[in-house]
């Protein structure tokens, strides 16, 4: 069993988020991070985006945004809920993407800054997070941090399995079980239930 990827913190995100700051590319890096971090996309379906499928034909920002199977890792189309901070990110690079004329409704969402690029492919977003989580010093981070933190982070307020379930696209309860990283306070908390 491979070991799983490590689940940031507030604090950890936020010294993720600072990096990216000082960095080429920050709008860009900081809504691709989010996008895993808030809505719990995989790197496969971060890098599958297209512009027209996070923004309306009005140039705002989708309050859902619907994935294909094609953009799925199981092949099931499936809804994205964009929360409000994440919309308002979104937003925010929405801005930059139109300053630079690349508002063709299907180009990639996220772009490459390498010539003749369609934008980052599963492998390169994956590559990109590994990087980035090393250079900020997060050890055990990988492309699936943002996912498992999303679940963690969501299940720590007391929102069910199922619904989790549904939000992570999975078939499987099971798999979904295992996104959850139960920390010493969430234990804590549980016990002053009873």
């Amino acid at each position: 069993m491979s070991k799983q990827a490590k689940t940031l913190n507030q604090a950890e995100l936020r010294r993720v988020l600072d990096y990216i700051a000082t960095r080429k590319h920050a709008l860009r890096n900081r809504a691709m991070l989010l996008m895993t971090h808030l809505a719990g996309l995989r790197c496969g379906e971060v890098s599958s985006l297209r512009y027209k499928d996070v923004v309306d034909a009005e140039g705002k920002v989708r309050n859902e945004i619907r994935l294909s199977g094609e953009q799925t890792k199981g092949g099931t189309a499936r809804t994205v809920f964009v929360s409000e901070r994440l919309r308002k990110e979104l937003e925010q690079y929405v801005m930059f993407f139109r300053l630079c004329k690349l508002d063709d409704s299907n180009v990639k969402f996220f772009y490459s800054q390498k010539r003749d690029s369609d934008g980052f492919t599963p492998n390169t977003c994956a590559q990109y997070f590994h990087y980035l989580y090393k250079k900020a010093g997060i050890d055990g981070a990988s492309s699936h941090s943002g996912r498992r933190s999303f679940a963690t982070a969501i299940a720590s307020k007391g929102v069910g399995i199922k619904v989790l379930q549904k939000l992570l696209g999975h078939k499987n309860i099971q798999t979904t079980s295992v996104y959850i990283y139960a920390s010493d306070d969430m234990l804590r908390k549980a016990v002053e239930l009873a």
